[in-house]
């Protein structure tokens, strides 16, 4: 469902995904490819929230601030909170993202993990716990799973556009 709210919009481009049962509502954009999953939630009502092209928010989660990047998974469960997240990303099921917490590129915020206000996680952090603390870098196998990841979401995604479920 996409609603307006308060003279705002959300701006979905056409190649994206937004399933029936999501609801998007207020100053959203969402890009090219993208996909936001069953139960999920993207609510723009306190500001813009930008999700770049071939992401996918999947089933259940809230997205309810922030620019969040190319080629992102944001897993199921997930409470994002953060001001931003970086291109080729993973957030893991279950995570939950405080506010005002930037997340650089080629990260992973492993399931489970809450990242507490005011984080800045520098590129390339694999980071888990409670409270999310680093773990290591992340290797050129977590980068290639995360850009697999997206991109098998950006097939799934057309194939339900392809069954009108949308």
């Amino acid at each position: 469902m996409i609603r307006s709210f308060n003279g705002k919009t959300p701006r979905v481009h056409p190649t994206a995904f937004v399933s029936e049962f999501a609801y998007v509502v207020g100053d959203v954009e969402i890009g090219e490819n993208s996909s936001i999953w069953p139960g999920t939630v993207v609510r723009g009502d306190g500001g813009t929230i930008t999700i770049g092209k071939n992401t996918n928010v999947q089933d259940n989660s809230v997205v309810h601030s922030g620019s969040i990047g190319d080629g992102v998974t944001i897993g199921h469960n997930v409470t994002w909170h953060g001001t931003s997240l970086g291109d080729n990303c993973l957030v893991g099921n279950g995570a939950t993202v405080n506010s005002r917490v930037e997340v650089g590129d080629l990260s992973i915020i492993a399931a489970g993990a809450v990242v507490l206000p005011n984080e800045k996680v520098p590129p390339r952090s694999f980071m888990a716990g409670v409270p999310a603390v680093l773990q290591m870098q992340t290797l050129e196998r977590h980068e290639q799973m995360i850009r697999g990841n997206a991109l098998g979401l950006v097939r799934q995604a057309q194939l339900y556009k392809a069954e009108g479920l949308e």
